[in-house]
């Protein structure tokens, strides 16, 4: 998740972070637009200046050309080296259409989103703004959109906004909401009255995360907002009607809650599949802004849980260096599958120099080979040597 500068989530995040530092003594989304129809390949190198808390800098619109073709030099055809996306492209979904791949992500000042597309998910290339206009009841604070094709067309789901609608504390809501269009590069219109979900009495609804079971039934997760007002964190889920634009039935609390030393004061993003009968839920935990935002996950047996934490958590983290790689916190993942059937995790990553509340600098896409066997999910990462193009 990601928050503008001046905005009341960065006052609930700044309080956010305090508690994750009294927890846990140092363990545990802002983000950026690019110019439309710049190239941004993998070791694509791009121009972060120094920016104020809140909201991260804005990279050059493309890449020195003699840059990227020298860091493309230096791998052996096949190759790529994280990250993928080295721009500010915060809270990445990777969506697989029509034989391509579509990422969409947050920007800086939370308003509207930003989107990317590649053919082989490690060369990317910048579109146009997604989502041009905003609902009429929403005045921003935009993040963590996801995208599922319905017989609506590609529906878009994200967190905005509504000043209207009162958390515990007194402040407007964070809350989900839904557009719709007719393609993946949008532009995506949200013609919506109200949010979809927003538990006001939890603190707000926020990154919302679609999954469709073997037997068709579509679901709708996100997570209650608790972390602004001092309540624990959450993940829900309700059915989708066909369409994807109404929610129906009951509401299923999963039983997954920040109660882990790792995880700090919250857990967000949640990312649902299925394997072999288990129920896969993986999710970020900790301070966004902080090295010790990380991945875990949780399975379950029913779609609806309840659902068990991995004792093997976090699974991606790089609070300690892992293998001397550049990242740090990274997370707010999503999971693909390539034209071959392996998966890959996609998170952002913030550059190893750039991390530490008040000094923002920007958070590259990584991704790295997810691995499921004997129940047991691995990640292959944070890893920047050389690996495999999918």
């Amino acid at each position: 998740m990601t928050f503008a500068s001046g905005s009341v989530s960065a006052i609930r995040r700044v309080g956010a972070l305090s508690l994750v530092l009294v927890l846990c003594l140092g363990c545990g989304s802002s983000a950026n637009s690019a110019s439309p129809g710049a190239s941004l390949g993998a070791g694509t190198s791009a121009s972060v200046p120094t920016s104020t808390p809140g909201a991260a800098a804005s990279p050059s619109a493309s890449a020195s050309p003699s840059a990227a073709a020298s860091a493309e030099a230096s791998l052996a055809p096949g190759m790529f080296r994280n990250p993928v996306i080295d721009a500010d492209f915060p809270d990445p979904f990777v969506l697989a259409a029509d034989g391509r791949y579509y990422a969409y992500a947050t920007t800086d000042t939370a308003q509207n989103l930003q989107l990317a597309r590649s053919d082989d998910l490690v060369h990317w290339k910048m579109l146009d703004d997604p989502l041009p206009k905003l609902p009429v009841w929403s005045s921003g604070d935009t993040w963590a959109p996801e995208v599922r094709k319905t017989s609506a067309g590609y529906v878009l789901y994200y967190t905005a906004h509504d000043g209207e609608i009162k958390r515990p504390d007194g402040a407007g809501s964070q809350c989900v909401t839904r557009a719709v269009g007719s393609d993946p590069e949008g532009p995506f219109i949200d013609d919506s009255q109200k949010p979809l979900v927003c538990q006001a009495d939890l603190g707000g609804s926020i990154d919302a995360t679609t999954f469709t079971d073997r037997d068709g039934t579509a679901w709708l997760i996100w997570k209650n907002d608790g972390n602004c007002c001092g309540l624990p964190t959450r993940f829900f889920m309700q059915k989708l009607s066909t369409d994807g634009l109404k929610l129906t039935g009951p509401v299923t609390d999963l039983g997954v809650v920040n109660d882990e030393s790792w995880e700090g004061a919250l857990i967000e993003a949640p990312t649902l599949i299925e394997r072999d009968g288990t129920y896969y839920l993986f999710y970020s935990a900790n301070g966004y802004d902080t090295a010790f935002y990380a991945v875990g996950y949780a399975t379950s047996s029913k779609v609806t849980g309840p659902y068990v934490d991995a004792p093997e958590n976090p699974i991606l983290r790089a609070f300690d260096e892992v293998d001397g790689t550049q990242a740090r916190g990274p997370g707010h993942q999503s999971i693909v599958e390539d034209a071959d059937g392996d998966l890959w995790m996609t998170y952002h990553a913030w550059d190893d120099d750039s991390i530490g509340y008040g000094n923002f600098g920007k958070r590259s896409v990584w991704i790295d080979p997810l691995t499921i066997k004997g129940g047991k999910a691995t990640v292959s990462g944070p890893n920047d040597d050389p690996q495999p193009v999918p």
